[in-house]
Parts: structure tokens; C-alpha cells; sequence
């Protein structure tokens, strides 16, 4: 199939090319050139008014608490998201899987109908959540990383005495690591050294939430005397979620051993925490991705979080972060930090994208590509969304 006349974000830079040819085979792109001959009988199609752009990554979701959407407003992160004894574990245990299959498919709809073509979920509910998720996959054409975790957590008094993993719960490990995609830990403040070491272990995607809190922060110090992102290291993790209240002197520390950090500006401004310094976290070379977070307090909008992220750092820093760089955020640099072949438009990557139209009212004319992807593009902006290599969504 060749797409003729359509702009291209092309390669790992995001490179603008205003009018070229695509093509695509089976489910990969091919070459991107003015030069391309079709095939015999080939397909081809007149893309003039469009734009493709890689599909969006969203790096970090919590899909399981879809059916909770706006519950308790007021609440604090500890008191609504807590693994322990949030009211998000209270509605989840009480909730039918049922119920909570059916809002968990409608918001993977959503994210469809968003240009999101692949999210990472943290999901909860040990061996149970993540067979839901994967039932839930198998009639709902759209990509997914599932992180699980096993449903224990220690007490205060269990973490200083560095108490280690029991039998059963290895072995529930076990099972979990073999049916998910990774681990997704809740935070370094529910285990101790010992099984936080334990953990890194597996051989599988490991990512933990971090300095999400100054609670959570004050905590680890308190408790174990040590920085809650200097704990969260000992998991080995392939990349840390939030970093909202990482010192400079941490971030510095753990660029020695990861690369990626995900970050969650909407969520941390809706549960009234600050914005992570982004642009000290640019300025030491991380790959850094954006993730929605929890769908009971942001709807999955990758659109929606580049805008925001943009313009909050800017007000923030007095200092511009180029909208391609966000852009990258929800592109390629999930794509780096995860290691797969998706989040760019080049020869061999596998044909994850959005169509886009360029006339769309809010977009035209366009003058920067990137800003108007950026902070003016919007659901009603896309045409068609391709996974895989086929129109899952929309048609072109």
C-alpha cells in the first residue's frame, strides 16, 4: 500500500516533510520517498490534506479504576490511590470483574479514538487483574504492556526489619512475571531492600513509581533513613514513573542507572502536587516519556497532557522545551526506553500511526508542525488511526 501526497513526522527526529509518498507492507512501513513505484496492483492512495504521525504511546495508565471516574475529588493521592488502603483498592475489591471489564474496554476505545495505539498499564489485582486485561485485549485491536504486581505490601515495622519475600509470595511472583509483561511496583515505601533486590531479579520490564509525593518522599527518609528514588533503584528498574519531588542531586544519581523516566503532569496537578522538573531531567540526557495515569482523575488524552506539559514548564522554568521534544514524549521515546520497534515513521518500524487533518479548523494554517500537534491538535483532529498496519479506526 502507498500513501501518495501526505506529510510525514519521519524518523527518530520527528522530521517534518511536507508532501512525500509511504509505504507500507503487511504490517511495517517501507521506504518514504517521492520515488516509490507500486508494486503490481498495489494500492494507492491520495493523501493530500493529511498528516501521519507516529502512534501515540501513553507510558503510564491505570485502566483498572475506569469505573471510578471522578470519585472523591478532594481526596489526597494516599487517600485515593493508595495501594494499602486507598479508596481506589475499596472500589476495586468491591467492583464486579464484569463492571470493571466493561469500563476498562471503553476506555481502551477512548484511547483508540485519541490516536493512542499502545499504553503500559500497571495493573492491580495480582494474577486475577491481569488475566482481566488480557481477556479484555483479545477484542479490542489496540497494543498493551501489562505491568503486574503481587497483592502483598509490608508494614512499617516488616521494611526496617528488612524482612524478605516468603514462599507463597514467590511463587505468586512467579505466576504473575510469566502471564504479564513485567512488574509495576507501587512504591519503594511498601517493601523492604530486601525485596525490592528480590524483585530486580525478574527477568521482565520493571518500572516503580517514585518521589511521586513529598509524603512519600518524607516517609522513606523517615523510615529508612535513605531517599525513597535511591530505594526504588535497588529494583533495577527500566525506567521510574512521576519523579514529581526528585531532588537535582537524584536525578543526577539515578541517570547512572536508568535511562527512562515517565512523567504524569495531570495527575500530579489534579491531586495538587507540582509539575517535575522536566527540564533539569532534558538537561542530564534522560529519555522521558508521558504517561495519563490513573483514568479516575484524567481521561487518556495524550493530546491533552502534551499541551499541558508544555505550557506548565514553560511557566515554570522562563525556559522553552521545543514542542518537538514533547512530542518525542509521546512517540519515540516510549518506544527507546521500552525497547520496541514502534514511536517512529521509518523503514522496518511496525505501522503504528495517526492520520491527521491538516485543515482541520483549529489547525489551519499550519506554520510549525510540531506546536500544532502539540498544544492545537485534538481528538477531532484525526482522520483514521492505523495499528499494526491496518485502519483500526476512522477511514482515509
Amino acid at each position: 500500500m502507498i500513501f501518495k501526497n501526505i506529510g510525514v513526522f519521519s524518523g527518530p527526529d520527528l522530521e517534518y516533510i511536507n508532501s512525500t509518498n509511504l509505504k507500507i507492507s503487511t504490517k511495517y512501513f517501507g521506504n518514504i520517498s517521492n520515488e516509490i513505484l507500486p508494486e503490481k496492483e498495489e494500492p494507492i492512495i491520495d493523501c493530500d490534506g493529511l498528516i501521519i504521525l507516529p502512534g501515540f504511546i501513553n507510558a503510564h495508565t491505570h485502566i483498572g479504576d475506569s469505573i471510578a471516574k471522578d470519585i472523591n475529588l478532594d481526596l489526597t493521592v494516599n487517600e485515593k490511590v493508595n495501594p494499602i488502603y486507598g479508596i481506589k483498592k475499596h472500589i476495586l475489591n468491591k467492583s464486579l470483574p464484569s463492571h470493571l471489564a466493561s469500563y476498562m474496554r471503553n476506555t481502551c476505545y477512548s484511547m483508540i479514538k485519541k490516536g493512542i495505539t499502545t499504553f503500559i498499564d500497571f495493573r492491580e489485582g495480582g494474577l486475577e487483574g491481569i488475566i482481566l486485561l488480557k481477556q479484555i485485549l483479545k477484542s479490542v485491536p489496540i497494543n498493551c504492556i501489562a505491568l503486574g504486581r503481587i497483592e502483598y505490601y509490608q508494614t512499617d515495622s516488616q521494611i526496617q526489619k528488612n524482612e524478605s519475600i516468603s514462599q507463597e509470595q514467590d511463587y505468586e511472583l512467579s505466576i504473575i512475571t510469566k502471564h504479564a509483561d513485567g512488574l509495576g511496583i507501587s512504591g519503594a515505601n511498601e517493601y523492604s531492600d530486601s525485596i525490592l533486590h528480590y524483585f530486580s531479579q525478574t527477568s521482565k520490564i520493571r518500572a516503580i513509581h517514585s518521589a511521586e509525593t513529598i509524603t512519600s518522599v518524607e516517609k522513606s527518609k523517615k523510615l529508612t533513613a535513605k531517599s525513597e528514588i535511591m530505594r526504588a533503584l535497588q529494583l533495577k528498574p527500566h525506567f521510574l514513573i512521576h519523579m514529581t519531588y526528585a531532588s537535582k542531586h537524584d536525578l543526577r544519581i539515578a541517570r547512572k542507572y536508568t535511562d527512562g523516566i515517565v512523567v504524569c503532569p495531570r495527575s500530579n496537578a489534579t491531586m495538587a502536587e507540582r509539575v517535575p522538573d522536566i527540564y533539569y531531567m532534558m538537561k542530564l540526557g534522560y529519555d522521558i516519556a508521558i504517561g495519563t495515569d490513573n483514568v479516575m482523575i484524567n481521561p487518556p488524552d495524550m493530546f491533552r497532557e502534551m499541551d499541558y506539559l508544555w505550557k506548565t514548564t514553560m511557566a515554570i522554568n522562563r525556559t522553552k522545551i521545543s514542542p518537538k521534544h514533547i512530542l518525542k514524549m509521546a512517540t519515540v521515546n516510549p518506544g527507546k526506553i521500552l525497547h520496541i520497534n514502534k514511536g517512529t515513521i521509518e523503514t522496518g518500524a511496525i505501522a503504528d500511526c495517526i492520520f491527521i487533518k491538516k485543515h482541520e479548523i483549529d489547525l489551519d494554517p499550519i506554520h510549525d508542525p510540531h506546536a500544532s500537534i502539540v498544544h492545537r491538535a485534538s481528538e477531532s483532529s484525526i482522520q483514521a488511526v492505523m495499528i499494526n498496519g491496518k485502519i483500526i479506526y476512522g477511514k482515509i
